[in-house]
């Protein structure tokens, strides 16, 4: 089968579009006939190998797994002896190691049936980014209806998810995003919409009760300066650094800042569980969920994708199909 592959850290151009030994299924896993899948700044990580303690898992020198990709939609092709909830043929979408590829596997719990109503493509974009939105503003952020949340970063590929995902639960939403994107992400559902370049967030005399931060562009001062007095702060992106000296200063501020008052800052690092991908299947299935998608690409067009990605100015996710490669 053709896979995207990486054997050295570095930029994009280390990727390698190569024939590679098609998976089977174990026990407990499916194997996946890959309709589509999307790409994640967890990606280019990976790819340059940075922060650089991010090495000490994938390899110290070179990565271990030469394999790309986590955000998955397909077919089922296979199912291990141990797995009762899929059978060939059917659609589905979740989480794995490898979808860069025309084929891959995963454990039957990192898996959800596709709606009906999206796309695969579409189901391909939920993976990391639902799951970070989900539980920053439900687990972190304890949503409730009637508040007033604030997402920083609300046209990309969290941000997207995080604005409809509080007004599913009832909050009062308010995305900020540059002009080119005003429109998109008030289609989605925020209530009020800022353009970062005519008007700084920090500034103004509106507090809110969570602020979902996907960019930690501005200073925690600034910030708990728009935070209720019993508000929390997420903060759920941001720039890494390859040593991660500026997220750890932070984070260390964060605490701080927790200890002192009654407001609360806390990060977030989403997991993959059967029971969120089960509600995000819902949220889609029920219309109040979208995926947000800006470009799509071939399977052989990844390091183009990425590159784009990199670039951070993608408006919702970017999503790799294999529609093409699949039929070549």
């Amino acid at each position: 089968m053709r896979a995207i592959v990486y054997r050295s850290y570095g930029s994009p151009d280390v990727l390698q579009w190569e024939e590679i030994e098609k998976p089977t299924a174990g026990d407990n896993e499916v194997l996946i006939k890959v309709r589509a899948a999307s790409v994640n700044p967890y990606d280019f990580h990976f790819i340059r190998g940075e922060p650089y303690l991010l090495r000490l898992m994938a390899g110290p020198r070179r990565p271990k797994d030469t394999r790309l990709g986590v955000d998955v939609a397909g077919q089922v092709e296979a199912v291990g002896r141990n797995v009762t909830q899929f059978k060939a043929g059917d659609q589905l979408f979740g989480t794995c190691r490898g979808a860069f590829a025309e084929y891959a596997c995963t454990s039957e719990s990192a898996l959800a049936m596709k709606p009906e109503n999206v796309t695969f493509e579409q189901a391909a974009a939920v993976g990391i980014a639902g799951f970070t939105a989900l539980q920053g503003l439900r687990d972190k952020g304890h949503v409730q209806p009637g508040q007033k949340v604030l997402i920083n970063g609300a046209a990309g590929g969290v941000g997207t998810f995080a604005v409809q995902i509080a007004k599913a639960f009832g909050a009062e939403v308010t995305g900020v995003c540059s002009t080119r994107n005003v429109d998109m992400v008030r289609s989605i559902g925020a209530d009020r919409v800022i353009d970062y370049t005519q008007e700084d967030f920090t500034k103004s005399g509106q507090r809110y009760d969570i602020i979902f931060d996907l960019v930690a562009n501005h200073s925690l001062s600034a910030c708990r300066r728009v935070l209720n007095p019993k508000g929390i702060y997420i903060m759920a992106g941001g720039t890494a650094g390859r040593w991660m000296i500026g997220p750890l200063v932070r984070t260390i501020a964060m605490r701080v800042w927790s200890r002192l008052g009654s407001q609360k800052f806390v990060s977030l690092l989403a997991k993959v569980n059967k029971e969120d991908l089960t509600l995000m299947h819902e949220l889609m299935k029920s219309g109040k969920v979208t995926p947000v998608i800006d470009r799509c690409y071939r399977l052989s067009e990844v390091p183009e994708a990425i590159r784009y990605l990199e670039e951070g100015h993608a408006r919702g996710k970017v999503v790799i199909t294999l529609e093409y490669d699949n039929k070549a």
